[in-house]
């Protein structure tokens, strides 16, 4: 178990180390939003499910579920209000 959960807990790391990169490195608003939505969700999945496998608790399952269940109700949400602010104020696409 302490393997599978070391494997999950690296990859939910490396998925949000790629969503900082890309907060950091994509040329406009959206992108960056596209970039920390997505990527930071599914690291963050990750993470929580390798932490269910190293302490196979109730509490710890239930309490890790439903941390993903609102983590994947509300980005969406956020983000489409973020870009639709950033529309609505006249920020530019990103040109090429």
């Amino acid at each position: 178990m302490i393997i599978l959960a070391s494997i999950h807990i690296l990859a939910g790391a490396a998925f949000s180390l790629i969503a900082a990169l890309g907060v950091v490195r994509m040329p406009d608003l959206y992108c960056r939003m596209h970039a920390a939505t997505k990527a930071g969700a599914f690291g963050l999945s990750l993470i929580l499910i390798g932490i269910c496998f190293l302490v196979p608790e109730p509490r710890v399952i239930i309490q890790s579920l439903l941390i993903v269940a609102f983590f994947y109700l509300t980005t969406p949400i956020a983000g489409q209000m973020i870009g639709r602010a950033a529309v609505m104020r006249g920020v530019p696409f990103w040109k090429k």
